[in-house]
């Protein structure tokens, strides 16, 4: 587990965009269950999370087609929740960060970390809002 004092600032990048930070695996539950679609934000300390994941994902709720919810749960921070979103991911491995959108419950967008690394925000941000598009 991280020290709260590292990764309170990069969850508060997210919530402060609009994004609930989800705790539990009920709360994980409960956000992914339901009717709509939900954006849910697998959040990590690393490199390419703070580099071009976060700024990405922020620069996609700019778009004028959004996801009825959005959620966020931290890898080695939040170790329930993300076991309870990870599967839900399935049949993709675990990853962080990463980034998965559902509707009505089911997975229909994903992207890995290997599709973060290496891609700017723009990139990232234009992937989501194709997905948005496309499922929103």
């Amino acid at each position: 587990m991280y020290p709260e004092e590292l990764t309170t600032p990069m969850k508060n990048q997210l919530v402060e965009a609009g994004f609930k930070s989800l705790e539990s695996t009920d709360a994980v539950d409960a956000a992914i269950n339901n009717e709509g679609t939900t954006l849910c934000v697998i959040n990590s300390v690393c490199g390419c999370a703070a580099g071009t994941m976060r700024p990405g994902v922020i620069l996609s709720t700019k778009h004028n087609k959004l996801p009825d919810s959005m959620v966020t749960v931290f890898a080695g921070v939040d170790g329930d929740a993300v076991a309870q979103a990870r599967k839900y991911t399935l049949p993709y491995p675990p990853s962080s960060p990463s980034i998965a959108l559902f509707k009505d419950g089911t997975l229909v967008h994903f992207i890995e970390r290997h599709h973060i690394e290496g891609r700017s925000a723009e990139m990232i941000a234009e992937n989501l809002a194709m997905a948005f598009d496309e499922y929103c």
